[in-house]
């Protein structure tokens, strides 16, 4: 047990707690206008002690700025790096200019959420979310660390994201982008096989079987902050991606000439192909062709009274991905060919993700249930 002792300053008679720490050091807290009080204190170290939740007042001294850049260090070999970017954005803009001075014993739960709805008021709900994100592991890390007992930031609601509905594509659209695109055959094997723009990009051939029609996924090529950097697929696990009969041509073209370590799908003038600027990129620009038609398409259907036509959507590269997961379930695809397809977790996610394609599949059960009700039962 620790003791309290007596003191004198300027403002009159004053007591303080001494006790050890866990370790062994002695650590003293003073302040206290009664004895009774720095008693009651010790007290209270002690049950912490016994208890395993002691927490000295000084560890909760340190600052979110101090901590944020330890936690950065852990979270860059942790990530991706396209990941590591956003999150190290959101700290360098909003977080730490926020919190970097405050000492993580000193932030309150009613704080944190009336910065988010500050954050809120002008920044995306996704902005929002990941500038949370990145506060609360810090601050998880300080109570792991026992310089604070409870994290603040928890349990603070965050806006919820407006689900947009996903462009997909028919296979006639399909086919008029790889037309009017510089690499109609990427277009058409990313369509085909769901890859991430990145893992097509990132074969090699000697990631292709051309007698299986396999692609090996060993690699994922992104695109972070105006450069490549390469890394391993989004789950860190190698799958390998089956491609149709139709592409084998075009894939035995690319695979010719080349080298095992020569990329498959390279850039016109070689390193690894992007997909261009949002606007003005060759796929961008292929796209707004093909709407550019469709729309010069639809006025003149009107003129002539006729049905319109529909018109392409505006689709980047990674929606090339839903358009081969919205072809393969047509064509019959269960839920778990489609998961190894995309490379997907768990087939929970491909259905979270794309439970609008399955909602045809809810007449067919009624269907069925109604003929085995009538076999069963008669008329």
């Amino acid at each position: 047990m620790g003791s309290a002792y007596a003191y004198d300053t300027k403002a009159g008679k004053r007591w303080e707690a001494r006790y050890r720490k866990p370790d062994g050091k002695t650590a003293r807290k003073g302040g206290f206008l009664r004895k009774r009080d720095a008693e009651a204190y010790i007290a209270e170290v002690e049950v912490s002690k016994s208890a395993g939740t002691y927490i000295a007042p000084s560890d909760a001294h340190a600052t979110v700025a101090v901590l944020g850049v330890d936690w950065l260090i852990a979270h860059q070999a942790a990530v991706k790096p396209s990941t590591y970017h956003s999150d190290e954005s959101a700290w360098r803009i909003h977080v730490k200019p926020k919190w970097g001075v405050r000492r993580v014993g000193s932030i309150r739960h009613t704080e944190i959420a009336a910065w988010i709805a500050e954050l809120a008021a002008t920044k995306s709900p996704t902005t929002v979310k990941r500038c949370h994100g990145v506060l609360a592991s810090i601050l998880d890390g300080a109570v792991r660390d026992r310089r604070i007992p409870a994290n603040p930031a928890r349990e603070v609601k965050t806006p919820k994201k407006s689900k947009k509905p996903k462009p997909y594509l028919s296979h006639k659209q399909v086919e008029r982008l790889a037309a009017a695109s510089r690499y109609p055959d990427v277009i058409r094997f990313t369509a085909y096989t769901g890859l991430r723009w990145g893992e097509v990009t990132g074969i090699r051939v000697r990631n292709v079987d051309l007698k299986r029609r396999r692609v090996l996924i060993e690699e994922n090529a992104v695109e972070v902050n105006g450069h490549v950097q390469v890394g391993t697929p989004k789950t860190h696990e190698r799958r390998a991606v089956v491609y149709p009969a139709f592409l084998d041509k075009s894939v035995r073209a690319a695979v010719k000439g080349k080298a095992a370590d020569d990329l498959l799908w390279p850039a016109e003038f070689g390193g690894y192909l992007r997909p261009g600027n949002a606007v003005s990129g060759w796929f961008a620009g292929a796209v707004k062709r093909i709407r550019a038609e469709d729309a010069k398409a639809a006025i003149e259907a009107k003129e002539r009274g006729e049905e319109a036509p529909p018109i392409m959507p505006r689709v980047t590269p990674h929606d090339l991905r839903h358009t081969a997961a919205s072809l393969a379930i047509s064509a019959g695809a269960n839920v778990k060919a489609v998961q190894r397809m995309l490379g997907h977790a768990s087939a929970a996610m491909t259905l979270d993700t794309y439970a609008e394609l399955f909602e045809d599949d809810l007449d067919s059960v009624a269907v069925a249930l109604d003929s085995q009700r009538s076999a069963s039962l008669g008329p």
